[in-house]
């Protein structure tokens, strides 16, 4: 057994139905295949009607699973309603939500338009208020339990610069997550969220680090593991936490980085960069003065 490999049994996830944005691509299809292999069913749901048939096509060839594309704009509420009354049309109810929607600008922040800024505000923030209280309230209506994972970052608490937008509205989403988790629970809704470090995926990474940039940068240099993360890896954090094995999780982020947050939070581990011989030279120099 190797962490590129299903770690939960292959009915974990039977009878469930789950909802998932920004799921025709990425780390959204990655975690959406595994479900399908874990017995879900799935809604995919983005902007582009034509990549997410395509998904959905390719998913169920892979894992005989049944997948549902409906075309959504989660910045707009009347749309996400509708999505959502298709899906439980189709499949008579929805056990989970997934929201993995996301956007992302890297620049300085006195480059960024107002529309740029709230762009990102509106995909993140609001598409995840929107597609959250859609399901909440109709969860509550059914008296149906159900689960709540958002995808956040880890500087969704510490902040970051050049990335301000997403900062921003990372931190809402995990507040919302942590005070549904709260007021919810009452109602049998479980609410929890991921901060994934570097999962590259080829469409997100050209966006955020275009041309020569994406060959400069290496993710690995930044985590103390010296790895990126598989998408396997994130798929069994997310199926374990949509699955009935996690009911005692309830209002947790939970950080899969290889330490990456950690080691730029020290305020010495930037120490990592001291050569042996360095090292040697000042143990010699403490020993004088012992």
């Amino acid at each position: 057994m190797t962490y590129t490999e299903g770690m939960l049994k292959e009915d974990a996830l039977s009878g469930k139905t789950i909802l998932i944005t920004g799921g025709g691509t990425g780390l959204g299809r990655a975690m959406g295949k595994y479900f399908l292999e874990l017995g879900a069913q799935l809604i995919i749901t983005s902007r582009k009607m034509e990549v997410l048939e395509k998904t959905a096509h390719e998913l169920m060839e892979e894992t005989g699973g049944k997948v549902l594309p409906l075309a959504c704009d989660v910045r707009n509420i009347e749309e996400v309603e509708g999505m959502f009354a298709k899906a439980i049309a189709e499949f008579g109810a929805v056990h989970a939500v997934l929201n993995n929607a996301a956007g992302n600008f890297i620049s300085p922040t006195e480059r960024l338009s107002a529309n740029a800024f709230q762009t990102i505000i509106d995909i993140v923030l609001v598409g995840t208020s929107n597609i959250t209280l859609t399901a909440g309230k109709h969860w509550i209506e059914q008296k149906q339990a159900g689960v709540f994972l958002n995808i956040v970052t880890t500087y969704a608490w510490t902040g970051s610069a050049y990335v301000v937008p997403s900062a921003t509205a990372k931190a809402g989403v995990l507040a919302l997550t942590r005070s549904l988790a709260v007021e919810w629970a009452k109602y049998g809704i479980r609410s929890n969220a991921i901060a994934p470090g570097p999962f590259p995926t080829e469409g997100a990474w050209s966006r955020l680090l275009p041309g020569d940039l994406a060959k400069k940068f290496d993710p690995a240099r930044q985590v103390p593991l010296r790895r990126v993360g598989q998408h396997q890896e994130l798929a069994n954090l997310a199926a374990y936490l949509m699955s009935d094995y996690s009911s005692y999780v309830n209002g947790e982020v939970i950080t899969i980085d290889g330490g990456e947050w950690l080691q730029g939070a020290g305020e010495f581990n930037h120490l990592e960069q001291i050569p042996q011989e360095i090292w040697d030279q000042m143990y010699a120099y403490r020993k004088k003065k012992e």
